[in-house]
């Protein structure tokens, strides 16, 4: 081979090098289209799986811009798989999310203080209810008893309402069997079937309490706003003993302060109805239930079930108890400490109605301000401390032997009992099981109505044998089975990230 012929095989043209194609420049004032979003997925897709761009065991892909497609790879398959309950995402619903919870609250608080005017005015229309009807203390605490029945009947159909009506068909059902009963109360009818309207008073309260705790205490932040909604109770816990005195003292038939809350509740029933509606198709209402995760293979529990679940549960027995004493001390001061005024200090009916105004006006006040101590204290030590100094202002009420000194003290003590009830609601909501939460609080509110009618029907029996002085020692009792109950609940376990 000749020089020539070898070197011309070991010549090699250089190809020539040529300029990169131009960047395409990045458009910042339109958001990415449909195919170059298309293309970022499969590439991210083809990263996961490990195989080349388009290519799978089974081949190349079908071409397309849009559809799901189908997961081939195990890699493929955890991804496209959806998220379980215990990775799904909580959305925790609060006061300003959705909006309409604004709305929502706002009813709620509108409801509390019907019910709060309503419950706070018996205390001053006693007296004008025994002379009307000429009966006794242990008569007219019959009205306490079938109130109490009511709250224990809708305990055991509570949760079965919400679930055949959904929540804004309940709560118009709650406010419903309320106007029936002012309704027959305003009549003025005989004893009897005003003791039997009570009846419907009790379940129409006990339904509207049970629903309107779950939604309040599932929302961020449920200790102010309970303390809110719950100051709400109290507002009309002042107003309400003021307007029935008034009335009653210018020679206005007793019954008739119920046409207001009746009108107030007939409000409430169309408030109430638009505010809840369609609330189940929210995501925010899954945070009551629906992501409870369950194993595999494993059956909603029965109704019967749930409610065997709920009442085993120590913090639900704890809890029932907490609140029956509770509300008795709370209704019994109310409903008796102006009887106790008039018997023991010789006060004017006309005049120490407006004792019970003040008690209310401390219970109000403290929900609203003394509330937001709760989280920064801890509702548990603060519920302790509160319980104590009530017991001491409780003391000081039986033992000053002046009708002024009394009245403060008594306002004292109502500023101390406020912010018990909205910690307390907080702490059972974090150690109650959700998909039992209606369940377990429908339980707590009928003990806590029970409470709210036994400790002054056991007062009006015990002042009609040895006088209304009883009220004091049986509510300090109750204060000491509070601290006892308090104490038999287990400590918060706060949940890790």
């Amino acid at each position: 081979m000749s020089a020539y012929t070898f070197g011309a095989a070991l010549e090699h043209t250089s190809s020539k090098i040529t300029s990169p194609p131009a960047i395409k420049q990045k458009n910042t004032s339109a958001p990415p289209s449909a195919i170059e979003l298309q293309e970022y997925f499969n590439s991210v897709q083809s990263q996961h799986s490990g195989y080349a761009d388009g290519i799978t065991p089974a081949g190349p892909q079908t071409p397309g811009w849009t559809g799901s497609q189908t997961p081939k790879t195990p890699n493929e398959l955890e991804i496209s798989r959806p998220p379980s309950p215990e990775q799904a995402t909580e959305v925790v619903p609060s006061f300003g999310f959705p909006n309409k919870n604004r709305w929502r609250v706002l009813a709620v608080c509108v409801v509390y203080l019907a019910n709060g005017l309503s419950d706070a005015a018996a205390g001053a229309l006693i007296p004008f209810m025994e002379t009307h009807y000429d009966i006794g203390y242990a008569i007219v605490s019959l009205i306490f008893i079938t109130n109490a029945i009511g709250f224990i009947a809708a305990a055991f159909f509570t949760d079965l309402a919400l679930e055949k009506l959904g929540r804004a068909k309940a709560c118009m059902l709650s406010e419903a069997l309320l106007v029936a009963g002012y309704a027959i109360i305003a009549c003025t009818p005989p004893f009897a079937v005003v003791v039997a309207a009570f009846l419907l008073l009790g379940l129409g309260v006990a339904l509207n309490l049970a629903l309107n705790n779950v939604f309040l205490a599932n929302l961020a932040n449920p200790t102010v706003i309970l303390g809110a909604a719950h100051g709400s109770y109290g507002l009309g816990g002042v107003i309400g003993p003021i307007m029935a005195t008034v009335l009653v003292s210018r020679g206005i038939l007793w019954s008739r302060f119920y046409l207001i809350t009746l009108g107030l509740h007939a409000i409430c029933f169309f408030t109430t109805g638009w505010t809840f509606w369609n609330y189940e198709s929210e995501p925010t209402s899954l945070k009551t239930g629906n992501l409870i995760p369950r194993r595999a293979g494993e059956t909603q529990p029965t109704k019967l079930q749930m409610m065997k679940r709920a009442l085993n549960s120590r913090v639900t027995v704890f809890a029932a108890l907490f609140i029956f004493a509770y509300q008795g001390s709370e209704v019994s001061t109310s409903g008796w400490v102006i009887s106790f005024l008039i018997e023991a200090r010789g006060g004017d009916p006309a005049k120490v109605g407006y004792v019970t105004a003040g008690f209310w006006g401390g219970i109000t006040l403290g929900r609203f301000v003394l509330s937001h101590l709760g989280p920064r204290i801890g509702e548990k030590r603060f519920v302790y401390i509160l319980t104590v100094l009530a017991i001491a202002f409780q003391l000081l009420v039986w033992l000053i032997p002046n009708i002024i000194g009394e009245a403060v003290a008594v306002s004292l003590l109502g500023l101390l009992l406020g912010p018990v009830y909205s910690c307390a609601l907080t702490i059972f909501t974090r150690l109650m099981g959700r998909d039992v939460q209606m369940m377990a609080l429908s339980f707590v509110s009928s003990a806590g109505s029970s409470g709210g009618a036994i400790a002054p029907f056991l007062t009006g029996l015990l002042a009609q044998q040895v006088g209304t002085f009883v009220l004091h020692p049986i509510c300090i009792g109750l204060f000491v089975i509070m601290v006892a109950c308090w104490y038999g609940l287990p400590n918060v376990v706060k949940k890790s990230e």
